[in-house]
């Protein structure tokens, strides 16, 4: 069952993919493929993939638990699978810890992974989105309970894709977050960048007066195209983002 903060699972209303759920453990994806390619065994490949991404980050983690325990930049063993190298990465551009892109990371690995079996591919980590589209999309923004909230859109070209599509929030959810934002919207090729940035932007929102500096921050970071963050009744943007009203 959904909980009250992923009822927007609920709201998909592309009538050329096929949405299916693939939860291990505490990493729980909301994938969706072109309509003809989706088969049982298609299903089970992608949970294939999701258990042996996890399987490769918990052996890491067993052996340098440094890495999931830091909440600063952190250097990997020159050993570490490349899925760890890729969170370190990014969480270095960011300047945070690397399990603030866990999630954009299993979003990208396990989406590219199903790009082998479906030219259009969209996977939903807990907010983060890796997208792979032919066609345009708009991505709807949840923001709680922001009066904005499931009111604006990002719309997506297929030539910018693939991309990362991530958001932080103060207010919704459990994941770690030292702001208040509603929502703060990242968008890069690299989905845990814009995973990690999402998360380090959202931590220097405390106030409505903080929202253009929040998205010029983002923007700074080599590697995010976009930026978009809301708290209550404001938002800023910036970057190649195009907003439509849902």
């Amino acid at each position: 069952m959904d909980s009250p903060e992923r009822d927007y699972r609920l709201l998909h209303q592309e009538e050329d993919l096929v949405h299916f759920r693939v939860a291990v453990k505490e990493t729980d994806l909301d994938i969706g493929v072109r309509k003809e390619r989706h088969s049982r065994k298609l299903e089970e490949i992608a949970e294939k993939l999701v258990v042996s991404y996890r399987n490769q980050l918990e052996k890491y983690i067993e052996i340098d638990p440094g890495f999931h325990k830091s909440h600063v930049p952190y250097i990997v063993k020159p050993d570490a699978p490349a899925i760890a190298s890729a969170m370190a990465g990014a969480a270095r551009s960011a300047g945070v810890g690397p399990m603030a892109a866990v999630a954009g990371a299993i979003s990208e690995a396990v989406g590219k992974g199903l790009l082998k079996h479906s030219r259009d591919v969209i996977v939903e980590n807990g907010g983060d989105i890796f997208l792979k589209t032919g066609r345009v999309r708009r991505i709807g923004v949840y923001a709680g309970k922001s009066p904005l909230s499931y009111r604006v859109a990002l719309e997506i070209c297929p030539g910018d894709t693939p991309m990362g599509i991530c958001t932080s929030s103060g207010t919704v959810g459990h994941s770690l977050s030292l702001g208040c934002a509603d929502a703060v919207v990242i968008v890069s090729p690299s989905t845990p960048l814009a995973d990690a940035v999402a998360t380090a932007t959202g931590n220097i929102v405390r106030s409505e007066k903080d929202l253009e500096m929040a998205v010029d921050h983002a923007l700074s970071v080599p590697g995010i195209t976009g930026a978009l963050v809301i708290l209550g009744k404001s938002l800023a943007v910036k970057g190649r983002i195009k907003l439509v009203p849902l």
